[in-house]
């Protein structure tokens, strides 16, 4: 899981800004009011919800839909559902359809070929009320849990659960679909260690990825289905490491030190890409599948901001993409490469919302 939400109990501080401006009726661009002016490759910022927290949201094959996860009150869930949304339909006061059961936590949803099924992680198996969150400083340590009921499913797009991925014990989340339409990624606690393993689209043929100590998590599949970009913190020192063993058996993971990793998808070649120090995490390919776009908050001195950045393979060319005073992340490419998706705290008019936006994309 990537734990947004658990993020913005540290990061938020208030901002008031302009009122979002809405597109016009005729069809012309939208204003950028919900642009920073450094912000260039971004161009018609959209918002595309009003309240709550929403984040993951993750673009359908055909480029029209996003599927999400919200925790908003006013669409009557406890805490993290999955959602789908039609690009066409986002307006304020739109509640779109619910795709998960609504029973326990859910999180990492994501279309499959066709648009007509998606996969995602869920703890409703376990216990039908959503799990405790944990007290974020654990023994004086901002934490993430790792809930031990997670499992993945696949449901059709009037929620019915179709099949069950996995069934061993522990966690089991954070699956992503290759453009190829052939492979998952997705974490697992399968092994002792929260690694890295790719299946096929029934579940089967499961290969494990990645072998060090330390959450690997995050993952995605570059644009021609042949490498893996994601995220990973990796414990060195003798007190690193018994910490890390610490928390982790008893479901949490400390995601302060995070660097970005990319490897083939059997494995091979992994290679650390960033060494920015602090959290750097939810990375996505740009379309080129030379460079990915990532969050980050290694400029920040109290743990926020964080913005986009965008970093080439090889770890040069660093760029700055978003200038918040809080959070964005969460970004994701369309399949055609000319749009962005990301979460964002940015003109919220001082509430603690997390709304999704959408953006041309300039390079």
């Amino acid at each position: 899981m990537k734990h947004l939400f658990y993020i913005l109990g540290i990061v938020f501080v208030a901002s008031c800004q302009t009122t979002p401006k809405e597109a016009s009726s005729d069809g012309e661009d939208y204003a950028d009011t919900l642009r920073y002016a450094q912000e260039v490759h971004l161009k018609n910022v959209r918002q595309l919800t009003w309240g709550g927290n929403n984040a993951e949201a993750y673009w359908s094959f055909g480029g029209d839909q996003l599927i999400f996860q919200s925790d908003f009150d006013e669409w009557d869930v406890a805490c993290d559902q999955i959602f789908r949304l039609d690009i066409a339909d986002a307006r304020p006061g739109y509640q779109p359809p619910m795709l998960s059961t609504g029973l326990g936590r859910t999180t990492c949803a994501y279309f499959l070929p066709g648009d007509s099924s998606i996969v995602y992680g869920s703890t409703h198996l376990g216990d039908s009320l959503c799990p405790e969150s944990p007290v974020r400083s654990a023994r004086g340590k901002y934490v993430w849990p790792i809930y031990a009921d997670y499992d993945i499913f696949t449901a059709d797009l009037n929620g019915n659960i179709l099949n069950q991925l996995t069934q061993t014990a522990g966690y089991d989340a954070e699956a992503t679909v290759s453009p190829k339409g052939d492979r998952m990624v997705f974490t697992s606690m399968r092994s002792g260690d929260l690694e890295l393993y790719t299946m096929d689209m029934d579940g089967g043929n499961v290969i494990q990825i990645t072998d060090e100590l330390g959450y690997d998590g995050g993952a995605f599949f570059s644009p021609d289905g042949e490498k893996l970009i994601f995220r990973a913190s990796r414990p060195k020192t003798e007190e690193e490491m018994a910490t890390y063993k610490a928390l982790l058996a008893e479901g949490l993971v400390q995601p302060t030190e995070m660097e970005l990793f990319v490897c083939n998808t059997d494995g091979s070649d992994l290679r650390q890409i960033t060494s920015l120090g602090n959290a750097n995490w939810a990375p996505f390919f740009h379309p080129s599948g030379e460079k990915v776009i990532f969050s980050s908050n290694h400029e920040a001195e109290r743990g926020f901001p964080f913005n986009l950045y965008m970093i080439n393979l090889d770890g040069t060319g660093l760029e700055r993409v978003t200038f918040d005073s809080v959070f964005d992340s969460f970004a994701m490419f369309s399949p055609d490469g000319k749009y962005l998706v990301w979460a964002s705290n940015r003109f919220t008019g001082g509430n603690r919302d997390t709304n999704l936006f959408m953006a041309e994309w300039v390079d």
